[in-house]
């Protein structure tokens, strides 16, 4: 590993009272049930946005999309969270495995990169929020009452952060049970009408497959099962937790797409030109009733909800962990006295999103899911490369496969993300390599500011942070 002056990826592993920020009694563990939610919400947040799978590629190819996928992208992806999390239990997660296999300069590059993916996705949420609050009050789809309603959202439900990690899993909680009860709801009402025969179709005559459609909302929809990594350090028992709650919203995330899928496609003859984003809640209407039509759209912003919470609970605590790990300067770390929140890495993201939410961004949340993809070839890399490395680390919970299983087992989706690359636009090439270089630039400059001594930068002992993994 790269060695560095000043010792990098230590500080998630010392034990609570050797942090930079001393907990204070309103500091609260999260259990495993609310972690499952925000597992969920990260990953997934419900079925919303799924039905282009079947647009795409008709019933047939999306059932089996949803029932497969899983276990060539999700399972691999969750089984290395799994693994690593268990082992380097510390804010930061994944910034943490890429610094601890190749050194700080790639702990530093991983975390920007995905820093750059989330906080772009987190801008998203308020305005598709408000895409639906519209319908109710037209008066919030344009000019200057958009821009406030967009101001007040974003900053309303990132004070629910603030509040506590505890706070924001039991919210999650509630708001995935409200969300995802339409959805087990028309699934009963779709019953009695299925014809099983719909499932196998492979679309309508005429309509030619959008492969490029298909499989990015397959990967979106089932993406992200890292992310959960950068709360580590706040989870009760992360060693016994994680695995757990991997798995179960594991479960929950692939029943909640596969059941409405087969309840619907097969309840409903085919019109593949309506399936697209919100048909759900057309259905809802012709199976059940407007009145779950209703609860359907009320959901979808409750889903919203959940997705913003979660996302910024993952980006305050990855800044948290960069903080802890000398990455970033340890104002980056500062904790709120009254709730023991990261609220500086609260802030950072809120206000980076809120200035993004008001621009035309395609291509810029093209580039960071671009991005999003690198981040994780590098992060099947720190997992292969640490497991080599350090085979006599305690992993509490261990993948159980050897070596040339283990690369197997990275290699099938890493194809996925040359794929996802690959058939990227050259605007999308063009930003996301701007995008590296400040991130590279951004490195070099804190290491500068350490040489300098222009701020404060956290530092432990390497041979206690040993002590820790072995």
């Amino acid at each position: 590993m790269t060695s560095s002056p000043i010792p990098s990826s230590s500080q998630p592993f010392i034990e609570n009272e050797q942090q930079p920020t001393t907990p204070t009694k309103n500091s609260k563990k999260l259990a495993l049930i609310p972690l499952i939610f925000i597992i969920f919400f990260e990953v997934s947040g419900g079925p919303y946005g799924a039905e282009a799978a079947i647009g795409a590629a008709g019933p047939f190819l999306a059932i089996l999309g949803f029932l497969i996928f899983p276990f060539i992208w999700s399972v691999p992806e969750a089984l290395v969270t799994a693994e690593l999390a268990t082992t380097f239990p510390g804010n930061g997660g994944f910034v943490i495995w890429a610094d601890k296999a190749f050194g700080p300069f790639w702990g530093s590059l991983m975390g920007s990169w995905k820093l750059l993916s989330a906080i772009c996705n987190l801008a998203s949420y308020p305005v598709l929020c408000l895409d639906y609050v519209k319908l109710v009050f037209p008066v919030l789809g344009s000019g200057i009452p958009r821009y406030i309603a967009i101001f007040l959202i974003t900053m309303l439900l990132s004070f629910l952060n603030y509040l506590g990690l505890s706070i924001v899993g039991y919210t999650a909680v509630v708001l995935g049970v409200l969300s995802l009860c339409p959805f087990w709801l028309i699934t009963l009402f779709s019953v009695p009408r299925i014809d099983v025969s719909r499932w196998l179709s492979l679309g309508q005559m005429g309509v030619e497959k959008d492969w490029n459609l298909f499989f990015n909302t397959l990967f979106w929809n089932l993406n992200f099962w890292d992310n959960a990594s950068t709360l580590a350090g706040e989870v009760e028992q992360p060693q016994k937790t994680f695995p757990k709650a991997l798995f179960s919203a594991g479960i929950v995330t692939c029943l909640s797409y596969v059941l409405p899928i087969l309840g619907t496609t097969g309840a409903v003859p085919l019109v593949q030109s309506e399936w697209t984003g919100g048909y759900f809640a057309n259905l809802a209407a012709m199976i059940a009733g407007n009145w779950l039509k209703y609860w359907m759209e009320v959901g979808i912003v409750l889903s919203v909800i959940g997705l913003y919470e979660a996302q910024l609970s993952s980006c305050a605590y990855q800044i948290l962990g960069m903080a802890e790990m000398g990455l970033l300067p340890g104002l980056f770390g500062v904790r709120s006295e009254w709730f023991n929140t990261p609220w500086v890495g609260i802030l950072v993201p809120t206000l980076v999103a809120l200035v993004v939410s008001y621009m035309t961004f395609t291509d810029i949340v093209s580039s960071v899911n671009f991005l999003y993809s690198l981040g994780m070839l590098l992060e099947f890399a720190s997992f292969l490369w640490l497991r080599r490395t350090m085979p006599d680390a305690k992993r509490p919970y261990q993948v159980p496969l050897s070596m040339p299983g283990l690369v197997v087992m990275c290699f099938i989706p890493s194809c996925f993300l040359v794929y996802i690359m690959v058939v990227a636009h050259r605007t999308v090439y063009i930003v996301s390599a701007l995008l590296t270089v400040f991130a590279i630039a951004w490195y070099f400059f804190m290491e500068f500011c350490k040489t300098k001594m222009w701020f404060g930068f956290e530092s432990v002992d390497q041979d206690k942070v040993d002590d820790e993994i072995f």
